[in-house]
């Protein structure tokens, strides 16, 4: 399959499309990625320029989303991070529920991992799981996994929780149903304030804000802590900061862990 050299000032329109959509700020090293995960699409409209590419989106707002999807589409594993879950069991170890946000969950990884330590303490606890990207939301929703990201996953945890595939299924593993019944995933524009999904003891807000320049990072973590109740965690990743936003009422307590100290509501 041939591929299809992504132009400079094609490169300068996608990142504009991208930023205007999303809020999502791609940096000159992110041109041949975009190349790359936009081929397909090329090849599927049989197309030999992205400026061609590009007048299609601006007319189909369904292709639109589809680029959208494949730009977005981001690494993500079964426990990503081992600190933040470390301190997610001491926080759950001290309640009897608890609700969280998984606010960039992508392929639901991250959401479904919380809900594993969540099941092992009590009955009484619910996750959302929330992206920009239509179609990982739809494999979160699914939570059909390939069997080599079962590696990340605690013995115990994996023995009761993961359901290894068979026949069609080989090589892959199924997060049991008990877990999703307490779950929920959905489509979300963190650029949007969430006035539908209630208050949150946790939210999770990890490997997303590294996309976004200071003025956006700002509006979004101010969006997602409208959904944190007082007293609740913030956590991002741990190669992320929150240097340059200004939010008065989060106090970090550990390494990337912040915490709402007084209601502002």
């Amino acid at each position: 399959m041939s591929v299809i050299e992504l132009h400079d000032n094609e490169f300068k329109t996608f990142q504009k499309v991208i930023f205007e959509a999303v809020g999502i700020t791609l940096n000159d090293s992110k041109k041949t990625l975009v190349q790359s995960r936009l081929n397909r699409r090329m090849v599927h409209y049989k197309l030999d320029s992205f400026t061609t590419y590009l007048r299609i989106i601006a007319v189909n707002s369904s292709e639109k989303m589809q680029m959208i999807n494949l730009i977005t589409t981001n690494e993500t594993y079964f426990f990503r991070e081992e600190a933040h879950f470390n301190f997610m069991k001491k926080i759950i170890a001290s309640r009897n529920d608890i609700r969280i946000w998984s606010a960039a969950s992508s392929v639901g990884a991250e959401a479904y991992s919380l809900a594993m330590l969540c099941n092992e303490a009590f009955s009484d606890w619910k996750i959302y799981g929330s992206d920009i990207n239509s179609e990982v939301i739809k494999k979160a929703r699914m939570g059909l996994y390939p069997l080599s990201w079962i590696d990340k996953i605690p013995d115990n945890l994996k023995s009761k929780y993961c359901l290894k595939g068979k026949g069609n299924y080989e090589g892959q593993f199924l997060i049991d149903r008990e877990l999703t019944k307490n779950m929920s995933f959905f489509e979300n524009n963190l650029l949007k304030i969430n006035t539908k999904i209630g208050q949150f003891d946790v939210i999770f807000l990890r490997n997303v804000l590294l996309y976004f320049n200071d003025e956006t990072k700002q509006k979004v973590v101010e969006n997602v802590v409208a959904n944190l109740k007082t007293g609740g965690y913030l956590i991002i990743s741990l190669t992320e900061n929150l240097q340059s936003v200004q939010i008065p009422f989060l106090k970090q307590v550990a390494t990337s862990i912040y915490q709402k100290d007084y209601n502002d509501t």
